[in-house]
């Protein structure tokens, strides 16, 4: 069943035929996160690429003057959580990723993943537009913490990810908009009152 969730997110990008998609479900593996459990720690090497298939998942790093958790990205169902870089290059992390809540994921391993690509050259594809993707949600959050207030970083984010912010805690949410909790919850009274 997860597995067709998979499938069913790539076939929005790329064809994939029956066989093709046989082939691409045998080199993966599920695996359940507990609330709390980590599926990456800063230092270790990202062994494995994760798709979420339900649950969700922070990424972020310890500020190292602060001591507090900054947070860099979310991923609830139907997305992609890994470190990139160190898959990639095989290098250790430099943050952690950690479950939200229960969740139940899809990974593949770095040298299945390479075979992987040999064997479904339209994977190469597949990965590049949703890296693209992904690039270009950072290039907006770059611009937007620099060029508009907390208000509105607030405003889009709820409107462009509605889905995270039903799931994900607003202390959370406020960490990755670098505001206080406090911040939000004045935003979100005031809205209540109009």
């Amino acid at each position: 069943m997860n597995e067709l969730k998979l499938i069913e997110n790539i076939r929005r990008y790329v064809n994939l035929n029956d066989e093709e998609a046989q082939t691409f479900i045998s080199f993966w593996t599920e695996r359940n996160l507990s609330k709390g459990e980590y599926l990456l720690r800063n230092g270790e090497i990202c062994r494995f690429d994760t798709y979420v298939a339900s649950g969700a998942l922070k990424a972020y790093f310890i500020n190292a003057q602060s001591g507090k958790e900054e947070m860099l990205f979310f991923a609830i169902d139907d997305w992609w959580a890994s470190d990139l870089v160190s898959f990639s290059t095989q290098k250790p992390s430099i943050y952690s990723i950690q479950a939200i809540e229960h969740s139940t994921i899809l990974q593949i391993g770095y040298q299945s993943f390479q075979e992987m690509l040999k064997k479904l050259p339209v994977m190469e594809r597949y990965f590049r537009i949703i890296l693209e993707r992904y690039l270009g949600s950072l290039q907006k959050r770059i611009i937007y913490n620099q060029a508009y207030d907390a208000r509105f970083r607030y405003q889009d984010f709820i409107e462009t990810y509605p889905e995270i912010a039903a799931k994900v805690p607003q202390y959370l949410i406020a960490s990755y908009l670098g505001v206080s909790a406090e911040f939000i919850s004045r935003i979100r009274r005031g809205k209540k009152g109009s």
